[in-house]
């Protein structure tokens, strides 16, 4: 799976939860207060829900998004989403505060369980932004205007003369306010949004869109916070898995005599699952060497091969566009690309390659479970905890209530962490010990049995007038996904396809940015190819064929704040790069030397200009990209999944290049805060434009064009 729609459509459907609670339970959980619900079935789709079949056709919709407001003036803001490092605790109390007129202090919200918080798919696509943080703001703005209603009677006044400010409704016109809490005076009021409330546009924010310090940072730096790995239960066992030889390996053989006589241990044995729990993590892993286990695994295709396999094992079109379902395909075709490259005056012909290359979150894998009868509940690093819960229920056939996941804040996930294993792994061992079980997957565990970014061939063919104007272009994907696959340049004749491939070698999923990065350094190296044999200038070619304005805009602002068009320094060279996904335009400079000797590539400076619309938190906004362009640098320069016969060979940092303090070039930001227009996500997108940027600086040093990633001299 390479990206979002091949993984919903892999994933077992979520179902919309009918999430209610008596007074009684209200109260205990909360206090009294308002809650606001908004049942709101078009923003539900949009945040991913889906239709589970006839059998369910009766589950209800649900509550998309809600707030309780507490007599202590306290507001509690519940989302499906997870913080995972990204900050989105920060930015969704900043746009709550703006619509609900409170201060962002006053705000605690609750993210990612499933018994608390509303159906969410999960974080991922760049959607907290535009999506959540949309609904949060309706709803705040709802409860803004049902407080200003409810204070007209107390207060003795027309509600037109009122106003929200602070957490109170206040009458300017003779100083009297009444705070949200007293207002409420022990109601608990349930009430449903209109369709389309009151938001105040970009230009008039008064807390989004300002830098706010970031919620509970403290706690972070401090090290008071908790991540998963951190839960403790009362009689928490520790457990351990016995992973197979190699990938698609089955047990053959088994000998657990000495891990079952080694006091406290619990042993597990149910088919090819094999697995210990203990009293602590020492016992657990003594227990674990103890085990005698022979697998078979069968001959499988080395990372020699790997190129030629995607190719050979890739679907036709049809089929691709079968699998993408309809609407989704990714194949594109208009006008004639033979035509168009008949008339071209210069003609380009490459192949791009892309390698696997592991998520390396700082967090492995990580699970508390802990069961309660028929019941269980789950504490563990997800993106999708809504999904994790379903391969829950499945896995031990429990209905979906008698499942809770909760997610802690998880160090970091970058789309590699929307699948359950540690949850489910760890609710096996907990069933049979009849104990809580914490399952931690060590370093290893976490590069070699988790999935992959996907490797991917890329083939480009394009053809351009000699005035630079651009006439045809095809492009061809194996395997690494059709995120971002479409060319933002305007020209007439295309053909664009994707190819899936049958069976890929390694286990493949999402990744941050998705194929995005893999044809973003394709069709990026290839416009810098072309516009090299037109002997134009590589911005001067790119800005002749973009109609966009603000992808032109993105351009121009990087290429100013670089000075691009500057001799560079003996020994340096500059290369360009930019594009479009997710609603988000980018555009990236970067600086390079090359040394003579070990032919190793140096990042000097990087310079990115960012476009997402309107901004709600700048300082958290910098620090997205920042992030992207430094995860950019290992995808570009280093990293790089080996593998011989279904074995991982670098699954250890010693051996897994990532990038390092060294590595860090200068880094500028550019913002571009479009305040007209709809918020749009930064998670994602601002990693695209590095790689080829810097494979293009790469050509202009050496002379030699770099068509693979990493980038190797």
């Amino acid at each position: 799976m390479s990206f979002d729609s091949e993984l919903l459509q892999q994933t077992p459907d979520s179902a919309q939860r009918n999430f209610t609670l008596n007074r009684r339970e209200w109260l205990k959980l909360f206090g009294a207060g308002l809650l606001v619900c908004a049942v709101d079935a078009p923003a539900l789709q949009e945040s991913g829900a889906r239709s589970r079949g006839s059998e369910e056709e009766n589950v209800s919709r649900g509550i998309a998004s809600w707030i309780h407001i507490g007599s202590d003036n306290r507001v509690t803001v519940f989302t499906g989403k997870a913080e995972m490092g990204q900050n989105i605790r920060t930015s969704l109390s900043q746009q709550v505060a703006e619509e609900l007129h409170v201060p962002v202090d006053s705000i605690a919200m609750v993210m990612a369980d499933t018994d608390l918080c509303p159906f969410d798919m999960g974080t991922f696509g760049s959607r907290t932004t535009p999506q959540m943080g949309t609904e949060l703001r309706n709803i705040a703005a709802a409860a803004r205007e049902m407080l200003i209603d409810m204070a007209a009677g107390p207060l003795g006044t027309n509600r037109s003369q009122l106003i929200a400010v602070d957490g109170a409704v206040v009458s300017p016109s003779d100083h009297r306010s009444v705070r949200f809490g007293d207002l409420l005076n022990g109601q608990q009021l349930v009430k449903l949004i209109p369709d389309d409330p009151a938001l105040a546009p970009a230009e008039q924010w008064v807390v989004a869109g300002k830098p706010v310090p970031k919620v509970d940072g403290r706690d972070f730096v401090t090290g008071k916070h908790q991540y998963t790995s951190d839960i403790a239960r009362l009689d928490m066992m520790y457990g351990k898995v016995l992973r197979p030889s190699a990938f698609q390996g089955v047990l053959s053989s088994l000998d657990s005599a000495a891990a079952e006589h080694i006091p406290g241990v619990t042993f597990v044995h149910d088919g090819d699952f094999v697995g210990v729990a203990a009293p602590d993590s020492n016992t657990a892993r003594h227990a674990l060497n103890a085990i005698k286990a022979e697998w078979k695994a069968p001959e499988q295709i080395s990372e020699k091969d790997l190129y030629d396999y995607l190719r050979k094992q890739s679907s036709t079109p049809a089929q691709a566009a079968k699998a993408e379902r309809g609407e989704r395909s990714s194949a594109h075709e208009k006008g004639s690309v033979e035509n168009g490259m008949a008339s071209s005056d210069k003609k380009i012909e490459a192949t791009y390659t892309v390698a696997y290359i592991q998520h390396a979150p700082l967090e492995p894998r990580a699970a508390v479970a802990e069961w309660r009868g028929d019941k269980l509940t789950v504490w563990t690093g997800t993106q999708r905890p809504f999904a994790v819960r379903d391969e829950l229920a499945q896995a031990f056939h429990l209905p979906l209530t008698n499942v809770r996941v909760v997610v802690p804040d998880t160090g970091s996930g970058y789309g590699g962490k929307h699948t359950g294993e540690a949850a489910v792994e760890a609710a096996r061992l907990a069933k049979a010990a009849k104990k809580p079980v914490k399952l931690q997957w060590t370093r290893e565990e976490e590069f070699t049995w988790a999935y992959f970014r996907p490797a991917g061939v890329i083939d480009v063919r394009a053809g351009a007038r000699s005035d630079g104007t651009l006439l045809a272009w095809e492009f061809h994907n194996y395997n690494s996904g059709p995120a971002a696959i479409n060319t933002f340049y305007t020209i007439p004749n295309q053909k664009i396809e994707f190819h899936t491939t049958s069976s890929p070698p390694l286990r493949q999923g999402s990744y941050r940015g998705l194929a995005a990065t893999a044809n973003h350094f394709a069709r990026e190296s290839a416009m810098d190819e072309l516009a090299h044999a037109l002997g134009i200038d590589p911005l001067e070619f790119r800005l002749k064929n973009i109609d966009d304005a603000r992808l032109r805009a993105v351009f121009e602002a990087a290429a100013r704040r670089f000075d691009w068009g500057k001799r560079p320094t003996a020994g340096h060279a500059f290369g360009i790069a930019g594009g479009f996904e997710k609603g988000g335009y980018v555009a990236t400079c970067a600086e390079v030397s090359v040394d003579p000797n070990s032919r190793g590539v140096s990042i000097a400076r990087v310079v990115e200009a960012w476009d997402c619309g309107p901004v709600v938190n700048p300082n958290g906004l910098r620090n997205q990209i920042e992030g992207a362009i430094v995860q950019a640098i290992g995808g570009s320069l280093f990293e790089d999944v080996h593998f011989d016969q279904g074995r991982v060979l670098n699954p250890h940092f010693s051996s897994y290049r990532v990038p390092r303090f060294r590595d860090v070039p200068k880094i500028e930001v550019e913002i571009i805060d479009r305040k007209d227009q709809k918020p749009f996500g930064a998670g994602e997108t601002p990693i695209v434009g590095l790689a080829p940027a810097v494979a293009n600086a790469v050509f202009n040093a050496t002379g030699k064009r770099i068509r693979s990633m990493p980038l190797t001299v």
